[in-house]
C-alpha cells in the first residue's frame, strides 16, 4: 500500500457469522494533560474535546466525559464532574478573564488551584464553591501550580514565564519566597516523604534538589536533555537493582531522549540508564534537541500504593512500570495514526499484530488492551502476514527490508528472529507459506518478486540475515500484492500495471510464469487465492473485483458497486464469501462532502491527507467561498488542528499556497485574543512568519523577472522587421 490509502482508524474484530463487532481498539489519548486516580486503578487522559477514563487492568475505556473530575473550559467555567455517572454536578465561572493554564487539587481534594494565562493564582473551596484566595504577582501565563503533600504547611507552589519557583503561604496569601535555578521552563516537582526536600525539572536540562526549610538549592545536577518529568524515589526500598547504594535522595528523570534515568541527589551522579531499544537509540541522537522528539517522554508519574512508576511517550504511548526493577509491566496505546495493516496472532487469536503509520509494529493483547511496541524497522511498516500456527509472523516496510517475528507461547513477548535487505525499494506486499514455515514472498517498487528461504531454527538470540532464495522481474510497475497459494506451489503478484500474474513455486527455489490475468483497467492492490477452489480474486483501484480461473486465467466474475478503490480482498465463511474495503476518503471527495472529509482527516492526525482534501476544494469553483465555509464549521480543537498543519505545509513551496489560504481564513474571522488562547498558537504563528518571509521573497523575484519578461516582449514587439 505505497500509494498513500489508508485504513480507518478503528481495528474492528468481526464474528463472521453475524458481522457483530466483538471487540474495538479505539483512540483514547492524542496528547494534553494526564491523570492517574488516587486508587491507581484509572487513568484520565484527554482525547479532541472529551476526557476518557481508562481502566488500567482491563486496557478498556470505562467512561468518557464529553465536552471537555474538576475541568476548565475556555468558556472561562470550571465544572466538576462525577466522572463515573459522566455527568455534570456542579459549575462556576472561574473569574480569570483568560483561560486557566494549569490547575491541581491538593491532597484532601477539597481545594483546588487553578493557574492562568493572566498571571494569577486562585484557589477554590470545591465543597463550597467559592474562591478562597486569588494570589497575584506571577509574570505571564501560570504552567504549573502543585500544592505541598504536607496539609498542615498550607503551601503552594507554582511557575510562570519567569522560570522561578514561587513560594506561597495560604495562611497569608504572599509569595514568601522565589526559588531561582531554572532559565527555562519548570515542567515538575516532586517531593520527599517528609516534606523537607524537593526536586524540580526544566527543559534548561538540569534538575535541581531544594531544602525546603532554608529555601536553598543543595543541588544542580546537569541531565544533559530537556527535563518533562521527575519522581523522587522513596529511601526505604531496595532498589539495588537501580544503582541504588545508599539511603542518599535518589530520583528518576524522564525527557526527550525517551529512557528512564535514575540520578544520586548528592553526587549529581547517573547511577542507572534504561535500555533503550536498538532503534530508538540510535534516532534519539539526532533529534533529542528537536521539541517535538517522537521518542520524548512527556509526563512521568510515581504510583506509590502498586510501587510502579508510568510514563508518558510524545507518540502518545501509557507505560507502567514496575519497581524496584523498572520492568515493563503495561503498555497503552493513546493514539495510533493510520491503521495500515493487522492479523490475528498467538494461541486461539489472543493479540492482534497492527502496522501503523510508523516504523513500530504493535501487538495488542485482546484480554487487556495491554501493547508491545517493536522496534526493529527503520521506516514505515507497509503490511504483514502470520504464518499458520500464529507464533511466528513476517513484515516488510519503506526502509526496503523484511523482517520475521516470533512470539513466545508462555510469555507473549515478541522478538525479532530474522531479516532480509536486498530490495532496491520499498517493500509494499508480503506472504507466508501456508503448510509450514518455511519461506516468505516480497513485492516491492523495485516491481520485483523475492522468496526468501527461513532456517529451520529461528530460536538463535542471534538475528538471522535472510538471503533471497531468487528473485524475478515480475512486472512493468510497482507490485502491490503477493499471495501464497494454500498448498505453497503457486504464487500470486498484483501490479500497478494493472495486471496479475501466477508463478510456479519449484521445489529447486526457481519461480517460472504459468500465466498473465488481464482485464483490470487500472492498478491491482490486491490478490488473494480462494482456499477451496482454483480460483484467484483481484481487487483494483478501478473499483472491482473479479474472480479468475487458475485454469485457463480467464475472468469468471466481476464485482461492481464500489465507487473507489478497493484496496483488499478476502475469502471468508471457508470461502463462500467474499469480503472488501474500499477507502473511505475517496468515497466522501467523490460526494464533495468536504467538510466531512477534512474533520476525518484531522481526527485521524493526517497532515498530508488534509491537504489532499483542502487542495480538492480549491481546485473547483468558488473555491475561496467553499474554502472559508467549510472552514468556519469546524469546531475550536479542529481549527488548531488545522492551524498546527498549516505550518507543516507552510515549509514547502508547493504547498505554501495552500496553507496561506487557509491561514487567510483563520485570521480573517478569529479575532487575535481568540486565536493566541490555542495550545501552542503563539509558537505555531512564529514558526509561520519566517518561511511566509522566505516565499513572499520567492513571489517577489518571481513577479521582477515577469516583468523583465514583459518589458523584454514588448521591446521586440516594436523591434522594426528585418527588411
Amino acid at each position: 500500500m505505497c500509494g498513500g490509502e489508508f485504513y480507518h482508524l478503528q481495528f474492528f474484530i468481526f464474528l463472521f457469522f453475524s458481522y457483530a463487532v466483538s471487540s474495538k481498539i479505539e483512540p483514547f489519548y492524542k496528547g494534553g494533560k494526564v491523570q492517574i486516580s488516587n486508587d491507581e486503578q484509572y487513568i484520565f487522559c484527554t482525547c479532541g474535546s472529551r476526557v476518557n477514563i481508562l481502566e488500567i487492568s482491563t486496557g478498556k475505556i470505562v467512561h468518557c466525559v464529553e465536552h471537555m473530575l474538576v475541568t476548565a473550559s475556555r468558556a472561562l467555567l470550571l465544572k466538576q464532574w462525577d466522572w463515573r455517572r459522566a455527568s455534570c454536578t456542579r459549575s462556576w465561572r472561574a473569574i480569570h478573564t483568560v483561560p486557566v493554564a494549569s490547575m491541581t487539587f491538593d491532597s484532601s481534594s477539597t481545594l483546588l488551584a487553578t493557574g492562568g494565562c493572566d498571571g494569577t493564582i486562585k484557589l477554590w473551596d470545591v465543597v463550597k464553591q467559592y474562591c478562597t484566595h486569588n494570589l497575584k504577582g506571577s509574570s505571564g501565563v501560570v504552567h504549573l501550580v502543585q500544592f505541598h503533600p504536607d496539609i498542615s504547611r498550607l503551601q503552594l507552589f507554582s511557575s510562570s514565564l519567569d522560570c522561578g519557583i514561587r513560594m506561597w503561604d495560604l495562611r497569608s496569601s504572599q509569595c514568601v519566597c522565589v526559588l531561582q535555578s531554572h532559565y527555562s521552563s519548570v515542567t515538575s516537582l516532586s517531593f520527599s516523604a517528609d516534606g523537607g526536600t524537593m526536586v524540580s525539572s526544566g527543559r534548561d536540562k538540569i534538575c535541581t534538589v531544594w531544602d525546603l526549610n532554608t529555601r536553598q538549592a543543595k543541588r544542580t545536577v546537569p541531565i544533559y536533555e530537556a527535563v518533562e518529568g521527575v519522581v523522587l524515589l522513596p529511601k526505604d526500598e531496595d532498589l539495588s537493582q537501580l544503582g541504588v547504594k545508599s539511603k542518599d535522595w535518589h530520583f528518576i528523570t524522564a525527557g526527550s531522549k525517551g529512557i528512564l534515568r535514575v540520578w544520586h541527589a548528592s553526587t549529581a551522579r547517573c547511577v542507572y540508564t534504561q535500555k533503550a531499544p536498538s532503534t530508538l537509540g540510535s534516532a534519539t541522537g539526532e533529534a533529542e534537541e528537536q521539541d517535538d522528539n517522537p521518542f520524548g517522554l512527556t509526563h512521568l508519574f510515581y504510583l506509590p500504593a502498586s510501587h510502579r512508576v508510568a510514563t508518558v511517550t510524545a507518540e502518545h504511548n501509557i507505560l507502567l512500570y514496575q519497581l524496584p526493577g523498572l520492568t515493563t509491566q503495561q503498555q497503552f496505546v493513546g493514539y495510533s495514526d493510520e491503521v495500515l495493516d493487522v492479523k490475528f496472532l498467538g494461541k486461539n487469536d489472543s493479540h492482534i499484530v497492527v502496522a501503523t503509520n510508523s516504523s513500530q509494529l504493535k501487538v495488542f493483547e485482546l484480554l487487556t488492551n495491554s501493547c508491545q511496541i517493536l522496534f526493529g524497522h527503520t521506516d514505515t511498516v507497509l503490511t504483514l502476514d502470520v504464518f499458520k500456527k500464529g507464533l511466528l509472523f513476517a513484515s516488510c516496510a519503506k526502509d526496503r527490508s523484511v523482517r520475521v517475528w516470533q512470539m513466545d507461547s508462555d510469555s507473549g513477548q515478541v522478538c525479532c528472529v530474522a531479516q532480509g535487505t536486498s530490495h532496491t525499494n520499498a517493500v509494499g506486499s508480503i506472504s507466508c507459506s501456508r503448510m509450514k514455515a518455511s519461506f516468505v514472498a516480497t513485492g516491492s517498487q523495485d516491481c520485483t518478486v523475492k522468496v526468501w528461504d527461513l532456517p529451520p531454527d529461528l530460536s538463535s538470540e542471534d538475528i538471522c540475515q535472510l538471503t533471497p532464495r531468487t528473485t524475478e522481474k515480475a512486472h512493468d510497475k510497482d507490485v502491490n500484492s503477493v499471495a501464497v497459494s494454500p498448498n505453497d506451489k503457486l504464487l500470486a503478484s498484483g501490479s500497478q500495471d494493472r495486471t496479475a500474474r501466477l508463478w510456479s513455486l519449484a521445489v529447486d527455489g526457481n519461480i517460472s510464469l504459468l500465466g498473465v490475468f488481464r482485464g483490470h483497467r487500472r492498478g491491482i492492490w490486491s490478490v488473494c487465492f480462494s482456499p477451496v477452489d482454483q480460483v484467484l480474486a483481484t481487487s483494483s483501484a478501478d473499483g472491482t473485483t473479479k474472480l479468475w480461473s487458475l485454469q485457463d486465467f480467464s475472468c469468471l466474475k466481476t464485482f461492481e458497486g464500489h465507487d473507489a478503490s478497493v484496496l483488499k480482498c478476502i475469502f471468508v465463511s471457508r470461502g463462500t464469501q467474499l469480503l472488501t474495503r474500499q477507502q473511505e476518503l475517496s468515497n466522501l471527495l467523490h460526494e464533495k462532502k468536504y467538510l466531512k472529509a477534512l474533520g476525518l482527516a484531522i481526527s485521524l492526525d493526517q497532515p498530508h491527507t488534509a491537504l489532499t482534501v483542502i487542495k480538492a476544494i480549491r481546485s473547483g469553483e468558488d473555491r475561496c467561498e467553499l474554502l472559508e465555509k467549510t472552514l468556519l464549521k469546524l469546531r475550536v480543537d479542529q481549527k488548531e488542528s488545522l492551524l498546527r498543519f498549516c505550518v507543516v505545509w507552510n515549509t514547502n513551496a508547493r504547498n505554501c499556497l495552500d496553507a496561506q489560504a487557509v491561514l487567510q481564513v483563520l485570521l480573517t474571522h478569529m479575532p487575535p485574543e481568540e486565536l493566541l488562547q490555542y495550545q501552542g498558537a503563539r509558537t505555531h504563528l512564529e514558526g509561520l512568519i519566517p518561511y511566509t518571509e522566505r516565499h513572499m521573497q520567492r513571489i517577489g523575484r518571481l513577479l521582477q523577472a515577469s516583468m523583465f519578461l514583459n518589458y523584454m516582449w514588448q521591446k521586440m514587439r516594436k523591434w522594426p522587421p528585418a527588411s
